[in-house]
């Protein structure tokens, strides 16, 4: 009993430790940047500025399969799996697009530009390029599922209806939480607004 009363104690300091690290690792992270213009009960308004993405498009849409996939080749990819063997930094958060067949997104750096990225050894890994943006967002915390994603996109559908903003069909999930972090999980559901709805200001 003693043996496994040490063994549990062992497991419980390195699971604190590890969730540590994750806390701590999150702060220094680099984020897709953008500005709230409007806040509201339940999502608020908001502009990305013009972002270098690394993609994959994947068959699938269903969100667990899609996203241990895709994470796996783009992180395939950071982890030094280029023609320089270079590592690249991670990024948060880590965007899919909501459609048939969904699109991996991990944000470029900003320090490196299109040409001086290094060439992907897997040729499903493209560089994408996304415009400026105005969004609105909704949030909500756990471990995201296919369900959860499905309830909080209908959520935000309904609140813009209410409201009477219009959006596009452009949808994606931001997760923002490496797989291992069991505390402070956040995600995300965004849509792109159509470019004729009128700026939202505080």
């Amino acid at each position: 009993m003693k043996t496994l009363y040490i063994i549990l104690g062992i497991l419980l300091l390195l699971f604190i430790g590890i969730q540590l690290f994750a806390m701590n690792s999150q702060k220094n992270i680099e984020t897709y940047p953008y500005t709230v213009t409007k806040k509201f009960n339940t999502f608020e308004i908001r502009t990305y500025e013009a972002t270098l993405f690394t993609s994959v498009q994947l068959t699938g849409n269903k969100y667990k399969e899609s996203s241990s996939k895709g994470f796996s080749i783009l992180a395939g990819y950071i982890f030094g799996g280029n023609q320089k063997n270079e590592k690249i930094a991670m990024t948060s958060p880590v965007s899919m697009s909501l459609d048939d067949s969904m699109t991996m997104m991990f944000m470029v750096p900003k320090k490196f530009k299109k040409e001086t990225l290094p060439q992907p050894n897997q040729s499903e890994i493209k560089f994408r390029e996304e415009p400026a943006k105005t969004v609105a967002a909704i949030s909500f915390s756990g471990w995201a599922d296919d369900e959860k994603i499905a309830k909080f996109k209908q959520e935000l559908i309904a609140d813009l209806k209410t409201e009477n903003i219009k959006h596009t069909n452009r949808f994606y999930f931001l997760g923002y939480n490496a797989p291992y972090e069991v505390f402070n999980r956040k995600n995300e559901i965004i849509v792109e607004l159509e470019t004729s709805t009128p700026q939202i200001t505080r």
